[in-house]
């Protein structure tokens, strides 16, 4: 999956192999190397490369676009899938998703709304903190 995620994460930047062989510090044919499988690089310069795509260094060595058939997500950012609402307008949040995010049955969500960029849920907690730190601000 490594090697996957680098060309991938490669390409999606516009980058050469000589380009980012550069950027990071190391030869073309080594890059070249991690690419093909032949080699892998240490954890080191893993975290150098997870840092310099802004993703995490989980999902530069373990992320599989096979679930979502999307690249590797930017540090912090997620893709869960598709979820139906129900006729009640009812969701269910995807496992992942609960987890990542410490969500337990019976917590309060809000949900926020944008009509050029669409909805948000947030925690009722994480949003009461959210707008106290805005009124303490004024």
């Amino acid at each position: 999956m490594f090697k996957d995620n680098l060309i991938s994460l490669r390409k999606m930047n516009h980058l050469s192999q000589e380009q980012l062989a550069e950027q990071l510090g190391i030869s073309r044919q080594t890059l070249s190397k991690y690419e093909t499988g032949e080699s892998v690089p240490d954890i080191e310069k893993c975290k150098v490369i997870a840092d310099y795509f802004e993703v995490s260094l989980d999902d530069l060595v373990n992320y599989s676009d096979k679930e979502d058939g999307f690249g590797v997500p930017p540090k912090g950012k997620h893709i869960f899938g598709i979820v139906k609402m129900g006729d009640k307008g009812q969701i269910v949040i995807p496992a992942k998703a609960r987890k990542i995010f410490h969500l337990e049955p019976g917590d309060n969500l809000v949900v926020l709304g944008d009509e050029a960029q669409g909805l948000a849920i947030i925690k009722e907690k994480g949003f009461l903190s959210m707008m106290e730190a805005v009124r303490s601000a004024k």
